[in-house]
């Protein structure tokens, strides 16, 4: 029984690996889409809510930036690494005057402009496009009331089934107006 257990053991120990391999102590990486920004004559600031991310070592918070970008990794945060990746920033930066700082569960991101005293009404260039894309355009050439309707339609297509609603009733409503003769221009 004896010699039994030692065959046993033996063989155990002939079945090691040779080399050990030391555990990932990462999950997964999470996209950091939530921040908030601020800018000061000198400095575009953004600011990223991370709870505990004070007590990470140092060296695990590191960013990198471009003259257009700039890209934050914080690594092994509660047993996840956090990313956040910012490219076509609106206007250039310094990278040697960029810098990071952390401070309680919030990373900040100073991006040094380079051109000082310049205000960015955007964060990035396709926010720029985005939201210029948005605003009504206002053709002086054309009819007043073309413009008009035009606003209003992308009041309904943008809208939600009650501002839908709401439009279509007063459509109806004024079209009925019409057909009886009490229309008040």
């Amino acid at each position: 029984m004896q010699q039994k257990s030692q065959k046993k053991a033996e063989l155990l120990d002939n079945e090691k690996p040779a080399a050990v391999v030391a555990p990932i102590t990462t999950g997964y990486t999470v996209k950091i889409s939530n921040y908030g920004w601020d800018q000061s004559d000198k400095f575009v600031k953004i600011y990223i809510t991370l709870p505990g991310v004070h007590q990470v070592p140092t060296e695990n918070v590191q960013v990198h930036f471009t003259e257009r970008s700039f890209d934050l990794l914080v690594k092994n945060l509660n047993g996840k690494s956090y990313s956040m990746i910012v490219n076509n920033l609106l206007k250039p930066i310094s990278v040697e005057g960029s810098s990071k700082k952390v401070k309680t569960d919030t990373v900040l991101i100073l991006c040094r402009k380079k051109a000082e005293n310049t205000r960015w009404d955007y964060l990035t260039q396709v926010e720029k496009e985005c939201k210029e894309k948005e605003k009504p355009s206002y053709d002086t050439e054309t009819d007043p009331s073309e413009g008009l309707m035009n606003v209003l339609k992308k009041i309904y297509e943008d809208g939600d089934d009650d501002m839908k609603r709401t439009i279509n009733k007063a459509w109806v409503e004024s079209r009925e107006k019409q057909a009886k003769g009490e229309t008040e221009f």
